[in-house]
């Protein structure tokens, strides 16, 4: 049990589940107790989530901590962290709830780990809402990587809404140290990628999606797309694109719906890519609020720029202040915010 227990009122700023994940994380990694309430008071459906409730469990498991209130729907979670790591852990989100955000917890909160830490997740891979676990492979973890995180994640089964049915197998290398991640600028463009996937549905989705996204690509010289085509109990398809400079990496995706036409769908991942390209930002935007908590942990001060200032990031700056001795400044120049994250080493 933690000396220090940390108040938070889980409806201020984005209010969600971002918030609670990275409390529990960073709770374990500084030993100190922490008790939200008001949790996702500010959204249609309050309190904590099936998905968050996983998070949660999976991390106190991982970790051999003690949870209170953690039950779907509740507005109220104490958290008292423990210090028996397991470094082999299996959890099931249940049905499509998102791997990538319980698995983004898990690996924050075992982000000072001295063995190899093995997790196994099963759930959604790609759903609504939440980032693909692809987008993961291609942007997150080389990033992470820099910083002295080491981590690679294997989709065995993909998973869509509403059946889910998907698993994922990642592996976490020890943390000797996490470095900073010095991003003034990505240099120049060395390419464009993507991966098309598909789940039991019929080919030409896959070929209204990859040409929607061409024209918009053209300018930069286009984009080589590789196509996944899968089995399960699920069905979906989607796109995940990233643009791979010398320095960095930009990355854009979206999911087919039913009422909006494949083609439309890749034509907006594309513009979304080459919107953030264009921004002259290092980071994108939902890569930045999955990289900050890291570089709050890093001994040495993290630089980047983002082209917009989501809420997820401001609820991620508030939370880490919380618990960290950090700062951050942030200044607009030419059309995007830079960032500094000011940390003494934690």
């Amino acid at each position: 049990m933690g000396d220090v227990l940390l108040e938070i009122d889980g409806s201020k700023g984005e209010g969600g589940g971002q918030m609670v994940r990275t409390s529990v994380a960073m709770s374990v990694l500084t030993g100190k107790d922490v008790h939200l309430t008001r949790i996702r008071e500010n959204r249609p459906t309050n309190g904590l989530s099936r998905q968050h409730c996983a998070a949660i469990g999976a991390v106190a498991e991982m970790t051999g901590s003690k949870t209170f209130g953690n039950t779907p729907g509740s507005r109220e979670l104490t958290f008292r962290p423990g210090k028996n790591m397991k470094y082999q852990i299996s959890t099931d989100v249940g049905t499509a709830g998102s791997v990538s955000l319980v698995l983004q917890a898990m690996l924050l909160a075992g982000s000072k780990t001295d063995k190899p830490l093995k997790i196994d997740i099963t759930g959604g891979t790609n759903v609504m809402w939440a980032p693909p676990i692809d987008t993961y492979n291609q942007v997150l973890f080389p990033l992470m990587k820099r910083m002295g995180i080491s981590v690679s994640a294997e989709i065995r089964e993909r998973g869509f809404f509403p059946e889910g049915g998907g698993r994922v197998s990642a592996v976490l290398d020890p943390v000797k140290k996490i470095d900073l991640l010095n991003l003034p600028d990505l240099g120049e463009l060395k390419g464009i990628r993507g991966i098309c996937f598909i789940q039991n549905l019929p080919d030409w989705i896959t070929k209204q999606l990859i040409n929607g996204c061409r024209k918009p690509l053209e300018p930069f010289g286009g984009a080589d797309i590789e196509v996944e085509r899968t089995a399960g109990i699920s069905r979906g398809a989607g796109l995940c694109l990233v643009a791979e400079y010398e320095n960095g990496f930009l990355g854009s995706n979206v999911m087919t719906a039913r009422g909006r036409s494949p083609k439309d769908a890749g034509n907006d991942a594309a513009k979304d890519l080459v919107k953030e390209m264009e921004s002259g930002a290092t980071l994108d935007i939902n890569t930045a609020d999955q990289l900050l908590p890291y570089m709050a942990l890093a001994e040495e001060n993290s630089v980047f720029s983002v082209s917009r200032i989501s809420r997820h990031l401001l609820s991620q700056m508030d939370t880490l202040e919380t618990f960290l001795d950090v700062s951050f400044g942030v200044e607009r120049r030419d059309n995007v915010y830079n960032f500094t994250v000011n940390t003494e080493g934690t």
